[in-house]
């Protein structure tokens, strides 16, 4: 498993994933919530926390994108990605784990 984290292309996938995660449950759950049954403490845990994920989400794609030479329109999609609900899965399955 400590090779697994040693791969840039691996770090993001990780990443990609969390994001993604942390996206549903703001939509899926925090958003319910609050606007449903007036609870806000599930944004202002995970809000953050998603803001942070979604951060170095963007960081890492950049420097991917830098180490392995992609072409704008790679990153473009990849980024872009980043603001659709499961979004990061699809890239996570049919670009990342193919590199």
């Amino acid at each position: 498993m400590e090779n697994y984290f040693a791969s840039s292309i691996n770090r993001l996938r990780i990443t990609g994933v969390l994001e993604g995660i942390s996206l549903l449950i703001l939509i899926c759950i925090g958003l319910p919530l609050k606007y449903i049954m007036k609870i806000s403490g599930v944004i202002k845990f995970i809000g953050p926390i998603h803001g942070a994920i979604f951060l170095l989400f963007i960081f890492l794609s950049i420097g991917v994108a830098s180490e392995y030479n992609w072409k704008r329109k790679m990153l473009f999609k990849i980024l872009l990605a980043s603001f659709i609900p499961f979004g990061t899965f699809y890239i996570n399955k049919k670009i990342l784990s193919k590199i």
